[in-house]
């Protein structure tokens, strides 16, 4: 039986780089504003552990984004498909990634795509032309993690 997965991305701004990747990805911010009111009115879950971000509760240092077409547990908000989750942690980043994401759009189109990546807030790195053997760019996020459009 295949396993269920998700790709964690160390971040210095969670909720920022989960909106630039669920608007580049098409996908949908994660809500899990249910599930803290729940635990912040059984008293499991302290004040200090939320805030706010995009008009709802999330939890400090953490968002995630869900293919809007997989399913998702409506109490948690957590994807059961497709799933990204940045997590918020101390250091910056120090090196080149060794995991990337390619983002693939229509064919023929790469400087729509690439354009549509800068204009939320990516920058493009180096180019890529193989011909036929393909035609891509290197680009980085807004926090600097290397990704290609192809």
């Amino acid at each position: 039986m295949a396993l269920n997965w998700k790709l964690v991305i160390d971040s210095k701004n969670a909720p920022a780089l989960a909106d630039f990747w669920a608007a580049a990805l098409e996908y949908e911010v994660e809500d899990p504003s249910p599930l803290i009111e729940q635990l912040l009115a059984a008293g499991h879950l302290g004040e200090d552990a939320v805030v706010e971000h995009g008009g709802r509760k999330i939890f400090r240092g953490m968002a995630g984004i869900r293919h809007p077409e997989d399913p998702f547990d409506p109490l948690s908000g957590v994807g059961r498909g497709r799933r990204l989750l940045f997590q918020d942690v101390p250091e910056d980043k120090s090196g080149k990634n060794r995991l990337h994401i390619d983002v693939h759009g229509e064919q023929g189109d790469l400087e729509g795509l690439v354009a549509r990546l800068e204009g939320l807030g990516a920058t493009r790195v180096r180019e890529f032309d193989n011909g036929p053997a393909g035609h891509w760019w290197v680009m980085r996020d807004p926090e600097g993690n290397e990704f290609c459009a192809a």
